[in-house]
């Protein structure tokens, strides 16, 4: 080896060495990295930075906005409790939350629809009597496992095309990868139905951020306005909707109040409902059946303003403490609204207009973002922590949905680029106001764009010094003896093997290239052993360190190191069994 080559390869094992060690921020050791590769020559000057520039980078936060657009809607959680409802077993609903899942993960980034389902499988966990440890790790390798079927479902898909430009001078299309990846995740989704067996059904789990800040069941008011589905509906059917996580205490109609309603009580448009419930529970009512927060008057803003609806609780010298709401005339005087209130021991019963404040009082409050912190010192209020509550009535996403379907069929004609489709999607939910410019900026994962802007340079200069040849080299060897279907699945196995101890992005960026190189060398079409490095770089089910998705997982689930080879491991068997003849008889290996 060359001493510029020695030296690639030292700053690579020290590289893969912090990842693996997990003590320091990835995108600190990929800054390291880079910042190494340039000191000692294996980077030049005018290289360093052309990740940044990488279309990987700009598909990636474009799809990233994107997909939180499509996440803050309300059609995701119709879909998902619409089929849950019709699961009976165990099995069922772990097939349909998967299933939904995988779907969603091969359009939007894996980790923002895992966080979309979250919630909702931790709650039928509860709901049912059952440990969440069931249903997340199910829910976490499904993610992994959907974003293999398109080009933008998962980072490997994304950057093994980069590699194939590099390497060929042509990427992948949107859906080349739909041939092995759709007939993989209906495999694993079967297994997985099934599989959920194998995992500890006695798991409690940390609590959720959510359950950390439980306040208990808030008192709001609600109202059914004109075309609502409840305008002829029953009490009994709101309270059976949420399954008991929701009491209707009293209904306003008109100027009478009609206390603890029977179940039978029929509903009219106008009725004003009192309901205990929890924030999350709220907002996902106030969505299904069109409902208006009674609290909710209008707010004068202006453009560029954004409204906020956050926690705080009334402080022992507040301002508002022995002060009915209706005399504080909050809107008017300090331009908030009071939209909930609860307090120790239980949330209060009489009207909202009608509460009298106390401290330790609890209240749900909307206002001006820039203003907010200033009103609640005023009136004597502590915030409580950001739960991110968003009470308000969701849109459908059908826009969202929309946009990003134009995308597809753009990238599908190929009238513009990958990154070019993408990147209008993303200003175009921003400019049809489908997602703020706050939340679209917090929707890409800045550490994850600086880890990628860091490593391609290095990727590149890898190949460039000849080091991706010198690996590839002493892989040949060992594959020459094996036939061609063994070679590409040891390319798999590889690739599997080497991604729980590094991050998926690198595994795929210096394994790419060797399994380009290695292909060559032994007379093989490369393209074949390139979707194998993708494919096992994207299907980490065997540590909760290889993918963040399995990270997320960890502490709600309650699972420990040793629990993710009880499923992952028989999954990632029949990933390679599965998926390496699908490979061979997608991409011909000659």
């Amino acid at each position: 080896m060359t001493p510029i080559q020695i030296q690639a390869t030292i700053i690579v094992v020290a590289m893969l060495g912090l990842f693996a060690w997990d003590r320091w921020r990835f995108d600190v050791v990929a800054l390291g990295a880079l910042l190494a590769a340039q000191a000692t020559g294996v980077v030049k000057g005018d290289k360093a930075f052309e990740g940044f520039s990488s279309p990987v980078v700009v598909i990636i936060a474009s799809v990233l906005i994107v997909g939180r657009a499509i996440s803050r809607s309300r059609i995701l959680d119709e879909v998902a409790h619409g089929l849950l409802r019709r699961a009976p077993s165990t099995g069922a609903r772990v097939a349909a939350l998967t299933t939904c899942v995988a779907v969603l993960s091969a359009f939007i980034k894996n980790v923002g629809t895992l966080g979309i389902f979250m919630p909702i499988a931790i709650q039928t966990a509860r709901r049912n009597g059952q440990s969440p440890s069931l249903y997340l790790m199910p829910l976490s390798f499904a993610s992994l496992i959907g974003g293999t079927m398109t080009l933008v479902g998962t980072s490997p898909n994304l950057l093994i095309s980069a590699v194939r430009q590099e390497t060929t001078g042509q990427p992948f299309a949107m859906f080349d990868f739909i041939w092995v990846g759709l007939p993989l995740t209906s495999v694993a989704i079967l297994f997985l139905s099934v599989g959920w067996r194998l995992l500890p059904a006695d798991r409690k789990g940390r609590p959720t951020e959510e359950e950390q800040f439980d306040v208990g069941r808030y008192m709001t008011e609600l109202r059914i306005p004109d075309g609502a589905p409840l305008a002829t509906g029953t009490v009994g059917h709101i309270e059976d909707t949420e399954e008991g996580d929701l009491i209707v205490t009293a209904v306003m109609r008109g100027d009478r109040r009609h206390s603890i309603p029977p179940r039978s009580w029929k509903l009219a448009a106008g009725d004003i409902l009192v309901v205990q419930a929890s924030p999350d529970v709220v907002k996902a009512l106030v969505a299904r059946e069109r409902l208006e927060l009674a609290g909710d008057e209008e707010i004068d803003i202006e453009v560029g303003e954004e409204i906020v609806t956050l926690e705080a609780v009334v402080g022992a010298n507040s301002k508002l403490a022995g002060w009915k709401v209706a005399a504080l005339r909050l809107r008017q005087r300090y331009a908030v609204n009071l939209l909930a209130v609860t307090r120790p021991g239980g949330p209060a019963r009489e009207r909202l207009r009608d509460h009298i404040f106390a401290p330790g009082d609890v209240l749900v409050l909307q206002g001006h973002a820039q203003g907010m912190t200033t009103t609640l010192a005023e009136l004597g209020c502590l915030p409580l922590a950001d739960r991110n509550l968003e009470l308000h009535r969701a849109e459908k996403g059908y826009v969202s949905l929309a946009i990003l379907a134009v995308a597809l069929v753009l990238m599908i004609l190929h009238v513009v680029p990958v990154q070019v489709a993408f990147f209008g999607a993303a200003a175009a939910v921003i400019i049809s106001n489908q997602i703020t410019l706050k939340n679209a900026y917090g929707a890409i994962e800045g550490p994850v764009i600086v880890m990628l802007g860091c490593l391609l340079p290095i990727g590149e200069a890898l190949k460039d010094i000849g080091v991706t040849q010198l690996v590839a080299t002493q892989l040949t060897s060992v594959a020459s003896h094996l036939a061609p279907m063994l070679a590409l699945g040891f390319v798999l196995l590889v690739s599997m093997l080497v991604t729980p101890v590094m991050h998926h992005a690198p595994a795929v960026i210096i394994m790419g290239p060797i399994a380009a190189q290695l292909a060559k060398s032994l007379g093989y079409n490369p393209d074949p052993f390139m979707m194998a490095v993708a494919l096992g770089a994207a299907c980490d089910f065997l540590s909760p360190i290889g993918h963040q998705n399995n990270l997320l997982v960890k502490e709600p689930g309650g699972y420990t190191f040793a629990d993710y080879s009880r499923l992952g491991l028989p999954l990632s068997l029949l990933v390679l069994l599965v998926g390496t003849p699908l490979i061979a008889w997608a991409w011909p290996l000659s």
